[in-house]
């Protein structure tokens, strides 16, 4: 959900009339509050997100009822609400307790109050760390904020954005919704990358990593050709030396995998 600055209000007031009703109909049965776009948040305003935007971002995800979903900024709590009738278990994190007293009516009408579950907070000192797949609509700057928290979350998790980027981290996936959804219809998706960055031993050879990101680029002694094509997609790293193409797992410390059909193994130094 968002949250918006007033300065991009304007060009979406006129078109977001479908996606607040879902919000003002949930209160219009259990209380007298009901949102408004535009209302004034603790760092931006709110703008609904439309629900097939929703379900394009989850699909995204590709959540399960493994998952632990955690929505910053949650809203109207459409996003946790959503995430939750699919099975998985979710949270949302809303700075207004007007808007979590609402979604948390919306769960309790939706039957998933056991799986969506929200809390009035403030997503820059709440700790989201255990989550799997964490979703945001919010403006550049705060995704930038959040960057180094989400950098540090396990391998692996998912983080989806509706239509905002995360600066020079580039997305791994991207999408957009046009069924229902005339503005803000765009999510991308990044995965989080496992760190590889520094000094390893490969099969004995020194093996030198720099990192950025989800990419990364390099050395192996013995060769005289770069490390190239080489991308992170959560634990699976993928890189290739001259004609070789290295392919493997990273585990913390050490990582395995096969080129040209032989097993490999590196450390890193300590």
């Amino acid at each position: 959900m968002m949250t918006l600055r007033r300065s991009f209000l304007a060009a979406t007031l006129c078109t977001l009339a479908a996606s607040t009703a879902w919000a003002q109909s949930t209160a219009t049965d259990t209380s007298t509050y009901k949102p408004t776009v535009g209302q004034a948040g603790k760092d931006v305003v709110w703008v609904p997100t439309a629900q097939t935007l929703v379900d394009r971002i989850l699909d995204m995800a590709e959540l399960t009822k493994e998952d632990r979903l955690v929505d910053l900024g949650s809203g109207d709590g459409r996003t946790v609400i959503t995430a939750a009738k699919r099975g998985a278990v979710a949270r949302g994190i809303e700075f207004n307790p007007d808007m979590v007293a609402l979604s948390k009516r919306a769960a309790a009408a939706e039957g998933v109050s056991g799986r969506a579950t929200f809390e009035q907070a403030d997503i820059f000192q709440s700790d989201f760390k255990n989550a799997t797949v964490v979703t945001l609509f919010l403006l550049p700057d705060l995704n930038v904020r959040l960057r180094p928290t989400l950098l540090d979350m396990k391998p692996g998790t998912r983080v989806v954005s509706n239509s905002f980027m995360m600066g020079d981290w580039e997305p791994d996936d991207s999408s957009q919704v046009k069924d229902n959804c005339t503005s803000y219809c765009n999510a991308y998706k990044w995965i989080v990358p496992a760190k590889v960055d520094g000094n390893w031993k490969l099969d004995g050879n020194d093996l030198v990593l720099k990192q950025t990101f989800q990419k990364f680029e390099g050395s192996l002694a013995g060769s005289t050709a770069p490390i190239t094509e080489g991308k992170l997609n959560g634990t699976r790293i993928a890189f290739t030396v001259g004609s070789d193409s290295y392919t493997g797992a990273v585990a913390g410390n050490q990582m395995t995998g096969t080129v040209n059909g032989k097993a490999w193994t590196a450390t890193r130094n300590k």
